[in-house]
């Protein structure tokens, strides 16, 4: 029996997910497949999504017209925007999610989409025909059929788990890793690697004394991840709690590290920087006699906690009496210890933007397999790829987003420009043009994109253009009414700010530092009359975007003239022009790296590290530019 598709997508973690379901959306025919279809978008380490860069990225996919944003938010059990001390290029979304009702909800979403289908399976090799993808083989000796093949396979390829000096082979705890795949493309040319992550004990409240702890409560604003949420968050708001590790747990976690396998040598896979385990804090940073851990609630009705911060694949017995000497741990019960998992990714170099292969033509990486790390990166990486799998299968022009438009954009370029040589996570500093890529205008950068391509629907682009509207009648309104001195100066002076001299325009004092729209609301009240023309649940939301573009007009208006230098260069194509091995005035490195790459354009050779301007003007030469 012969089983056809569109689109098969393999692995249903948090890339398998939306690309799925971008796929389907779209309209092609799409296969989901997955190990078990009860831990379909299981948050395999902290219940958590956002954060810093990445829930700019939620909020991007969600533009796009992806699930993520919106399963989240319906599963919330904390919400808070980070950084608010800095500028709006640097606020970004975190919510703590019910483990358990996210993946409910995710699950709820994918059999609510007519086109997309689940099969319950590991995929153990793929169907190749004359450098062309054509299908799957399972372990139940099913073959399914499909024009494009997406792989999110997560930590499953010849994953191992370490805890101590005991290996279990594994994807993830307790489940299988799955074989057959990395060998198969390592017979077909393709460059892989190992890489480690790791996860943190999970502790059961109960044993907490949360008195010796300091409580964190989220924010309760209008604040969302996804534009189409307007309700109140449907779960009950929990606390998280933070405290400090002491100079006895780090003795106790010194006098063990031979047996930690990351000091062993046990593990030999590169391992996360910006995210250590407690063994790598505590020697990297010897100096230092504490280390500040996070407790984050799993879910309203459960007494599980994931302590952020003290990620471990030390001895069970080790952590627990490491936690132990921390005073509000001292009765501590766990439902399991940390742990350490290596698994194979292949270098993302070996990548189209699109991220199919440019090897197999149209067979798509998603997720982890590129060598990321996190839920958002992953998700943003499936939703392109599921895109692009869907074009691929019934036609149309590649969806690739730019440097200047998109978090995702500059995730996916770094990846397959630069490839990786550590767990790629996002920062804000990856992006050089954050200012243009803030967290409340991902709707407006792009959904009209979506909408063209058919993913976004029309509920979600009139919500965009209502808002635009309304944003641009209260910044018209701003720059054009004028103020008089004499009706507002007292109430400048209340509030601190220096009195005018003379009539100004309202925006004029909307953009003094002291001041914000609801301040000279209350000074002016034909503006007051004007805010509460903005109709519907989103006025919040509304004045908020205004009021940012009004007080950064300059700075993004300067970003903007930067972005359309360099996207000249994005427009000089050289892919299949050169070969970089015979131009004599290139350095060896530069011919090495641009063979290897076969950049698309000059603004992408730019960036390939270790090629240097002089290298780029010889290619400029070379076209005659």
């Amino acid at each position: 029996m012969k089983f056809n598709y569109d689109v098969i997508v393999v692995g249903a973690g948090h890339a398998g997910c939306d690309a799925a379901a971008a796929a389907a959306n779209l309209g092609s025919q799409t296969l989901l497949i997955t190990m078990d279809m009860n831990k379909i978008a299981q948050m395999s380490c902290n219940p958590a999504v956002g954060g810093i860069a990445k829930g700019q990225i939620v909020r991007e996919i969600d533009a796009l017209g992806g699930q993520m944003g919106i399963v989240t938010d319906m599963t919330a059990i904390q919400f808070r925007i980070l950084n608010r001390s800095k500028g709006p290029a640097m606020w970004s979304p975190r919510a703590q999610s019910d483990r358990a009702k996210f993946i409910d909800k995710w699950r709820e979403t994918l059999d609510g989409i007519p086109d997309l289908f689940i099969w319950q399976d590991t995929v153990n090799g793929l169907i190749i025909d004359n450098g062309e993808i054509r299908g799957v083989r399972t372990t139940m000796d099913v073959e399914f059929y499909a024009k494009s093949v997406v792989l999110t396979v997560g930590t499953f390829l010849n994953g191992l788990l370490h805890i101590g000096r005991t290996q279990i082979s594994g994807g993830r705890i307790s489940e299988p890793a799955s074989y057959g795949v990395t060998e198969q493309l390592v017979e077909l040319g393709f460059t892989t690697d190992r890489m480690k992550t790791g996860t943190p004990v999970r502790i059961d409240g109960r044993s907490v004394d949360f008195s010796l702890t300091e409580e964190q409560k989220g924010e309760n604003d209008f604040h969302k991840f996804s534009y189409l949420n307007f309700q109140p968050r449907p779960l009950k708001q929990l606390s998280c709690r933070t405290l400090y590790t002491n100079e006895e747990c780090h003795d106790v976690l010194r006098n063990n590290l031979d047996d930690s396998p990351l000091y062993n040598g046990q593990i030999q896979s590169i391992g996360p920087r910006y995210c250590p385990s407690i063994e790598t804090k505590i020697v990297t940073f010897s100096d230092k006699t504490q280390h500040q851990l996070f407790l984050e609630p799993e879910g309203e009705s459960t007494q599980e906690y994931y302590l952020n911060g003290f990620s471990s694949s030390l001895p069970l017995r080790v952590q627990v009496d490491a936690l132990k000497r921390i005073p509000a741990f001292r009765n501590i019960q766990i439902y399991r210890p940390g742990y350490a998992i290596e698994y194979d990714f292949f270098q993302p170099t070996q990548l189209k933007h699109t991220l199919e292969t440019k090897k197999i033509k149209n067979l798509f990486f998603a997720g982890q397999i590129n060598g990321t790390t996190g839920y958002e990166e992953a998700g943003a990486q499936g939703l392109i790829a599921g895109i692009n799998a869907h074009i691929q299968t019934h036609g149309g022009f590649d969806f690739v987003l730019g440097r200047d438009e998109a978090y995702i954009g500059v995730l996916i370029d770094d990846l397959v420009t630069k490839g990786v040589d550590e767990p790629y996570r996002m920062f804000t500093s990856r992006a050089e043009y954050r200012i243009l890529l803030r967290q409340d205008d991902a709707d407006m950068r792009l959904t009209e994109k979506s909408y063209d391509l058919g993913l976004a629907k029309e509920n979600r682009f009139q919500l965009m253009s209502d808002k635009k509207l309304q944003i641009n009648n209260l910044i018209d309104f701003a720059r054009n009414y004028s103020v008089k001195a004499e009706y507002v100066n007292s109430g400048l002076e209340k509030f601190g700010t220096t009195p005018l001299r003379y009539g100004v325009k309202l925006i004029d004092l909307i953009l003094r530092p002291q001041l914000d729209i609801e301040k000279v609301s209350d000074l002016i009240p034909a503006f007051k009359v004007q805010l509460d023309l903005i109709s519907g649940d989103r006025k919040e939301e509304i004045i908020e975007a205004a009021e940012i573009l009004m007080k950064y007009e300059g700075y993004i208006a300067r970003e903007k003239i930067i972005a359309e230098k360099i996207n000249r260069l994005e427009n000089v194509k050289i892919k299949g022009k050169f070969d970089y091995n015979v131009i004599q005035s290139l350095s060896t490195e530069a011919k090495q790296k641009l063979s290897r790459v076969d950049p698309e354009t000059i603004a992408q050779a730019s960036r390939i590290p270790g090629i240097s301007p002089s290298d780029i003007n010889v290619l400029l030469v070379l076209l005659g530019r």
